[in-house]
């Protein structure tokens, strides 16, 4: 598998809510995460967003991707892939009672390898717009 079909399989897995069972197989052991939003300064690993991200579709249930872009820079050893996230808050789990409320929000992955694996994701976000979307802030 080559490291553009290895990125757009985790990224896949990833948005689709497979959690880190998912994701694992295409991350190195230990992968760190890292994005400036408020809503994801706690998380550290990979792995942690991944399920952080499974969990975003108990409340959002319809929460998917549309895919903007998709490249690879080998030189670089990095992947990038831009999206943006289409969802409703219908189910129970979120920090309100459902609201009803849909939010349309841009992001970015930037996943660096080392080998053939993910080493490394920095998830470009911002936060606030899509909790207010949601009606979660």
């Amino acid at each position: 598998m080559s490291r553009l079909e290895t990125a757009r399989a985790f990224f896949e897995a990833c948005e689709t809510g497979m959690g880190w069972d998912g994701c694992k197989p295409f991350c190195k052991d230990g992968a760190t995460f890292s994005c400036q939003a408020d809503a994801l300064s706690d998380t550290s690993t990979l792995s942690d967003y991944a399920e952080w991200m499974k969990g975003l579709l108990t409340p959002v249930p319809d929460g998917r991707y549309v895919l903007k872009a998709f490249a690879m820079d080998e030189a670089h050893g990095t992947a990038v892939a831009a999206a943006e996230f289409h969802g409703t808050q219908t189910g129970e789990g979120g920090p309100v009672p459902p609201t009803g409320k849909s939010v349309v929000s841009d992001y970015a992955y930037v996943m660096q390898f080392d080998g053939d694996k993910i080493s490394h994701m920095t998830k470009i976000w911002n936060d606030v717009p899509a909790l207010r979307g949601l009606g979660w802030a």
